[in-house]
C-alpha cells in the first residue's frame, strides 16, 4: 500500500479579497487531491492576521506568529492591506516580516497569456509570449534601511534617507537561481535588468556579479538592459524574453507591468522562496487587496490558483502543477472570465469552472 503524502499549509488570507481569493484556491486544491487517489492530501491551519487583526491588537500578526509558520511545508498568502492602516504599516508587518525573516530570497512571477483573455499588446494576438520575472527578494530598495531626522528643525526641514543594499552574495545567488530557471526552459537567455548608469555603486555590482556567474552558464543567451530600455522591450519585443532578473523594486515594477500586459493584474502568480529550505516558501497573487471590489464575490482568483500551481511545483507535484495550469487555460478559453479581464463571471464561476476542468482531465499514472 502507498502512503499519502501529506502537505502541512499556513493560510494566510489577511485582507480584502485576500480571503475569497485563498479560499478559491483551496478548494482547487483540495479538489485535486480528492482525485488522487490517496497519493496526497494538504492539512490547513488558517491563521487570523491582517488588518482586522490589527485593529484588534495593534499589530498585523502574532509576535510569536514565525515561530507559528516555522515548521509548516508551505505558507499560502492572500493579499494584505486596509484603510485603518497605513500601507507601509502592514506590509512591512505581515508580508514582508515573513519574506525578510524567512530569507525568502527568491520570488518568481511568470507572465502568461491566457487563451480567451484579451491582452492590450497586439504582439500577443500573434506570437506565443512566456516569460518569467526572477525578483531580488530580500535586500536591494526594500532592505528597510534608512531613517527620517531633522524634524525638530520645524516644518520643511525634515531629512527622510531610504537606502538600497546589494551584496554580492545576494546578487549572485538570484543570479545564479534565474540561470538554472533559464536552463529549464526553451529559450535558454537571462536578461538582467540595471541602472548603473544612475546608480553607479549597487547596480555596477550587480552588473558585475552578473558577468561573472554568466561566465558558468556557456549555454545560456545573456543581455544586460537599463530598466527603462526593458520596460520599453515589454511593450516592444516581448518576444525577445525568457528569465528576467531584476532588483526588488525594479523586478516588482516590471512584473506587474508584464501582468498588466497580460491582461490583469488578477491573473499574476508568484512564488517567494527559501530555496535552501530552512524556512517555509510562501506562495501569494500578486494582485492587492482591493476594497472597492471586495466582499462581493468577483474578485479573480485565477492569480491565487496559479500560485497554487507553483506551490505543487515546489513540493514535487509537477504533473498536478500541470494540471492546475491547463485547468486554467480551459476555463478562461471556454469563456469564464471576470469583470477585470472583460468578464461577468463571479468568483465562485470561475473556481467551478477550474475544479470541473480539474476533475475532467486524467490523472497521471
Amino acid at each position: 500500500m502507498s502512503t499519502t503524502q501529506k502537505f502541512n499549509i499556513a493560510s494566510i488570507p489577511a485582507d480584502g479579497v485576500g480571503k475569497e481569493v485563498v479560499a478559491a484556491g483551496r478548494r482547487v486544491l483540495d479538489a485535486l487531491a480528492e482525485n488522487s487517489s490517496g497519493k496526497f492530501a494538504f492539512d490547513w491551519t488558517e491563521f487570523p492576521w491582517g488588518s482586522e487583526y490589527y485593529a484588534k491588537t495593534g499589530q498585523m500578526m502574532d509576535p510569536k506568529g514565525l515561530d507559528a509558520l516555522k515548521d509548516f511545508d508551505a505558507i499560502y498568502f492572500g493579499a494584505v492591506g486596509w484603510e485603518n492602516v497605513p500601507d507601509h504599516i502592514s506590509l512591512w508587518g505581515l508580508r514582508l516580516n515573513i519574506t525578510q525573516n524567512f530569507d525568502q530570497w527568491a520570488n518568481i512571477r511568470p507572465v502568461k497569456f491566457l487563451p480567451g483573455v484579451q491582452s492590450p499588446l497586439r504582439r500577443a494576438d500573434n506570437t506565443e509570449l512566456d516569460w518569467v520575472v526572477v525578483r531580488e527578494n530580500s535586500e536591494g530598495e526594500y532592505a528597510g534601511l534608512g531613517g527620517r531626522n531633522l524634524s525638530g528643525r520645524g516644518p520643511g526641514n525634515e531629512v527622510a534617507l531610504q537606502t538600497a543594499l546589494f551584496t554580492d552574495k545576494g546578487c549572485e545567488r538570484i543570479m545564479r537561481f534565474a540561470f538554472d530557471l533559464a536552463r529549464t526552459r526553451t529559450v535558454k537567455k537571462v536578461s538582467s535588468v540595471t541602472k548603473s548608469n544612475a546608480q553607479q555603486y549597487g547596480m555596477v555590482l550587480w552588473d558585475e556579479v552578473f558577468n561573472r556567474v554568466a561566465k558558468d552558464y556557456p549555454d545560456v543567451q545573456t543581455e544586460s538592459v537599463l530598466v527603462d530600455a526593458m520596460s520599453a522591450k515589454f511593450i516592444l519585443k516581448p518576444e525577445d524574453l525568457s528569465v528576467v532578473v531584476a532588483s526588488n523594486l525594479n523586478a516588482d515594477i516590471l512584473s506587474d507591468l508584464g501582468s498588466a500586459l497580460a491582461g490583469s493584474l488578477g491573473l499574476a502568480a508568484s512564488a517567494n522562496l527559501n530555496p535552501e529550505r530552512r524556512f517555509p516558501s510562501m506562495f501569494e497573487p500578486v494582485h492587492g487587496s482591493a476594497p472597492d471590489i471586495a466582499g462581493q464575490g468577483i474578485s479573480n482568483p485565477i492569480g491565487a490558483i496559479a500560485s497554487a500551481a507553483l506551490m505543487l511545483d515546489h513540493f514535487g507535484l509537477h504533473e498536478e502543477a500541470r494540471r492546475v495550469e491547463a485547468a486554467i487555460e480551459t476555463a478562461t478559453g471556454s469563456g469564464h472570465l471576470t469583470r477585470d479581464v472583460g468578464g461577468d463571471a463571479t468568483t465562485e464561476d470561475v473556481t467551478e469552472a477550474i475544479i470541473k476542468a480539474l476533475t475532467l482531465a486524467p490523472a497521471a499514472v
